[in-house]
């Protein structure tokens, strides 16, 4: 897996790029980066701040691509995007939505994509001897994005007949593979949160998100591209992403526990 980190790195960045480039198109940050109700203090440049943010949004991914900077371009998204969940995501959920688990979507997706960037910058190939601070963020990535898929995989239980509707019409049983799928994210996330077979956990996990993009959400894009400013596609870009930063555990994990040793 570590000689595939590059498009691992490539699934995150691709998907980020396609995020901002879908707000530049729309003229608006898409709900996953920053809450629909903006803050006062933004409203008025609110379509300034959309290009500023998606422009180096851009370069940043460029930059991861291509390998150049990428260290110091993938720590300072990861950072940005932290700040966003706890300034802006956090807020407005706690103030508008603070007992519904299945609303918390958003701020989830971004603490994860946050954790994937701190993830990236540890598995560059020019890191071989990780220093403590990237192993740090490195493994508080992986929590982020392990929290994440844990809270989703119990959101299939507690909202299962919203969950099975996203099943496949072709595919039998879609009750069952909304409690299959959501025990898959729970067990994942914590053997990956507790170093168990955390290989192999983040390899299925990064197969079935994969197979989810392939199957679910990009099916679901075609058929409906324009609901939401394209809600459906940026479900698309994320799905891509997860399954990049799982893959991405998967193949960097040898090398962290090789560089753990000598600090």
């Amino acid at each position: 897996m570590e000689n595939y980190n590059r498009l691992w790195r490539f699934f995150f960045a691709v998907a980020l790029i396609a995020i901002a480039v879908q707000q530049l198109i729309v003229g608006d940050i898409r709900p996953v980066i920053i809450p629909p109700a903006y803050p006062l203090w933004l409203q008025q440049g609110r379509l300034i701040f959309t290009w500023v943010l998606s422009l180096l949004m851009i370069a940043a991914c460029v930059l991861i691509v291509f390998e150049l900077k990428a260290h110091a371009a993938s720590i300072l998204l990861g950072y940005v995007l932290l700040l966003f969940v706890f300034t802006l995501q956090l807020p407005y959920q706690l103030a508008h939505y603070p007992g519904h688990l299945g609303v918390w979507t958003d701020p989830l997706k971004e603490l994860s994509l946050a954790g994937g960037a701190f993830l990236v910058a540890a598995s560059l190939p020019q890191y071989y001897d990780i220093p403590t601070p990237l192993r740090i963020l490195s493994a508080l990535g992986r929590c982020f994005f392990c929290v994440t898929m844990i809270l989703f995989g119990i959101d299939h239980f507690l909202y299962p007949d919203f969950v099975k509707m996203l099943v496949p019409e072709w595919l039998p049983g879609n009750l069952f593979w909304t409690y299959f799928a959501g025990i898959a994210l729970m067990l994942a996330g914590i053997a990956i949160i507790i170093n168990v077979k955390t290989t192999l956990a983040a390899t299925l996990l990064g197969i079935m998100i994969f197979l989810w993009l392939v199957m679910l959400h990009i099916p679901r894009a075609i058929a409906d591209p324009n609901t939401g400013h394209g809600n459906e596609l940026t479900s698309v870009f994320e799905a891509l992403a997860f399954s990049g930063i799982a893959f991405l555990i998967a193949g960097s994990h040898k090398k962290l526990s090789i560089s753990k040793r000598y600090h």
